[in-house]
């Protein structure tokens, strides 16, 4: 029997956390009647508009006023400035004030972002870094240099000997949450957990992605924004989260497992198909390569990674979205696993007075322990090179993304590493400078598969580093690689991964012979460069094709859009990349498709910087349909796809999928897929 406590106490209590989400149900099963997410707000007064507008302006002007960072090291606090004119600027521009209250927050915004500016102006020593308790501010992301904001809750006293604990809570959904409404949220309200000599992190996500994506970039770059300002003990760091912020916790725990100390997640979700299922009612008819892409979120699958990270699940009694922890409990049993799940009695979606102080009881006791970074054992499981870490475990090549990868790792005494391994084809074993395990005077062992290798002495700082590779022979050091492309950590696909690191789009300055292909090309771009920003709340960089320059190839993921005869970037790749064009015919290996209907859209290491990716013809996969509900928020498309665009773009797909597959794992074409 897997453990449950049940926090079933006499006194019924009422549930603490209401979480921001709308209900969701069948009237967002359908494709072809679509809601927008984000709704459009209110219709502004035309002197309130002049109002706010002359407010920004003034703001502006102040913050340019600030000296650079030569002259003055506080610079570097701009983006808890420029946080407060991005936020009201938006919700101006993009009519995202949903309320007559709103516009009341965004005034008070402008008027905080306007004392910023004159501490750093005139009284620069008084800055907020000191202050205690609420506190708003922002870091430039290196997606897309927007600046992005994060609430925190500083406790007040001294700092704790170790730095402060850092716990992130994750916010729940929240269609209306724009960044005007976070901002006065953070600013006011201390949330469901403030634990004494805890800096409590709550990150935006950029919205409402449930921290996927971007979302999920968010959340790291917002750790290390917190990192920068304030000493943190890197071995308690928590992850936390509601609704769909549990599911936001859920997919950090499995993925990041050895970053934490500890999870908390309630409800929310931890899966694709059975969560829209049950929450969502829905009927599922995905593709193959969908249902491989789910790997990358659904949680269940890499279950045992919380071996690594000890996890104190949470639900109300009567929650539709207690289905989260289940099929947890469910998938890690499978792995010997016993779920620790605290249930509010006769309680909805919300959190329970009692269940939240038994959650505080055991989270207060994991964090006296703290994170163990260097375990005797390593339990690993992924389906992509994007998530390739755990502990002293890193795997370097896969058999064949998509399939799941094992490796568990057991330290065998000071001798060696006894290891058991599957769909894994290369791995580095490390410990850093003072924490090798092993005897100085004698070669460890490496034990794998039934096989062994010497792996060297420690060095005298007690670090040890190995690099294994397998062959049809068996396991052996790794030796110098010279087999050219191979998909590697950050490099490994699909096409929406290219949307977590720095990107431009590149618009074509030609025409294509295909008038079609050209008006597609135009309105796809407009549609991704309009939907980053309602959905990602960035702005995406944008240069025309004749404009790129080296820089720009060496610091970007380049995005390219239209064919060799109107995008020079795409001409100057002719003939380097696994999919092209010849004449009037689209080639894909031995596969053609007429070039007057068909648009290629592919994801693949640029052949002008193989340590950046080029992407043609795509913005993220997922569509407006799938705004709807956060499960349903993972990639559409592979590696590669070839869209007819005879059927027009909608809610779903960017017309229709003639053929979509992934590339091998040295980018190569697989032979033609037969069947489902």
């Amino acid at each position: 029997m897997r453990s449950k406590l049940v926090a079933f106490i006499c006194c019924a209590g009422l549930g603490l956390h209401v979480s921001h989400a709308r209900a969701d149900g069948p009237s967002d099963n359908i494709p072809g009647s679509v809601r927008r997410v984000p709704k459009l707000g209110i219709e502004l007064k035309p002197e309130v508009e002049k109002e706010l507008t002359e407010a920004l302006e003034g703001l502006k002007q102040r913050i340019e006023r600030i000296p650079n960072r030569e002259q003055s090291p506080n610079r570097e606090l701009l983006p808890d400035i420029i946080i407060f004119y991005k936020a009201v600027r938006d919700a101006l521009v993009f009519q995202e004030f949903f309320t007559e209250q709103d516009v009341q927050k965004a005034r008070e915004l402008l008027e905080l972002g306007k004392g910023r500016c004159a501490v750093l102006l005139i009284r620069p020593e008084l800055n907020w870094t000191n202050q205690a308790g609420l506190v708003v501010r922002g870091y430039a992301s290196k997606i897309d240099a927007s600046v992005q904001p994060y609430g925190l809750v500083i406790p007040d006293g001294p700092m704790p000997a170790n730095g402060y604990r850092l716990d992130l809570w994750f916010h729940g959904r929240g269609e209306t949450l724009s960044e005007v409404n976070f901002l006065d949220e953070r600013r006011k309200k201390v949330g469901d957990f403030a634990p004494a000599g805890t800096i409590v992190l709550h990150p935006y996500g950029r919205y409402c992605n449930a921290n996927k994506f971007a979302g999920e970039v968010d959340a790291l770059e917002a750790i290390e924004s917190v990192k920068s300002h304030y000493r943190i003990d890197p071995d308690r760091i928590s992850v936390r989260g509601f609704s769909m912020g549990g599911a936001s916790c859920w997919q950090f725990a499995v993925h990041y497992s050895d970053r934490w100390f500890a999870a908390n997640p309630g409800a929310g979700f931890a899966e694709t198909p059975r969560f829209l299922n049950v929450f969502q009612r829905e009927t599922l008819t995905p593709t193959w390569y969908e249902q491989k892409l789910w790997h990358l979120y659904d949680c269940t699958d890499v279950a045992e990674n919380l071996a690594q990270c000890p996890t104190v699940a949470y639900s109300g009694e009567l929650d539709a979205q207690k289905q989260a922890a289940d099929v947890m409990a469910e998938a890690l049993a499978k792995q010997k696993i016993d779920l620790l799940h605290v249930i509010g009695p006769k309680t909805k979606h919300a959190y329970h007075a009692d269940a939240k102080r038994e959650v505080e009881r055991r989270f207060g006791s994991l964090a006296e322990v703290g994170r163990k970074r260097f375990p005797d054992e390593v339990r690993f499981g992924t389906y992509t090179l994007k998530y390739n870490r755990m502990n002293w475990v890193t795997i370097d090549a896969l058999g064949e993304h998509w399939e799941k990868a094992e490796v568990r790792a057991k330290l065998n005494g000071v001798a060696g590493i006894d290891v058991t391994s599957k769909n894994v084809t290369a791995m580095t074993l490390a410990f850093p400078s003072g924490h090798a395990p092993f005897s100085l005077d004698s070669t460890v062992i490496v034990s794998i598969d039934g096989g062994t290798v010497g792996a060297g002495r420690p060095k005298s700082d007690r670090s040890w580093t190995v690099s294994i590779e397998k062959s049809s022979s068996g396991w052996a050091l790794k030796t110098l690689d010279t087999e050219g492309l191979r998909k590697r950590h950050d490099l490994q696909g699909p096409i929406d991964d290219a949307f977590m690191d720095s990107f431009m789009f590149v618009k074509p300055t030609g025409k294509s012979t295909s008038s079609k292909v050209q008006g597609w090309v135009e309105q796809e771009l407009a549609r991704a460069i309009e939907h980053w920003r309602r959905h990602f709340r960035g702005e995406a960089r944008l240069k025309n094709d004749v404009d790129v320059t080296a820089a720009d190839i060496a610091a970007h993921h380049l995005i390219l859009w239209g064919d060799p005869e109107s995008n020079a970037v795409i001409k100057k790749l002719a003939g380097k990349l696994p999919i092209g064009w010849d004449g009037m015919n689209l080639k894909v290996g031995d596969r053609v498709f007429d070039a007057e209907y068909h648009v290629p859209v592919m994801i693949a290491p640029n052949p002008l910087n193989p340590d950046r990716y080029v992407v043609l013809n795509s913005g993220f996969t997922f569509r407006d349909y799938d705004y709807l509900n956060n499960a349903r928020q993972v990639p559409k498309l592979p590696d590669w796809a070839v869209v007819d665009i005879r059927t027009p773009p909608n809610s779903r797909y960017p017309g229709k999928i003639a053929d979509a597959d992934f590339f091998g794992e040295k980018w190569e074409l697989k032979p033609q897929r037969k069947g489902p």
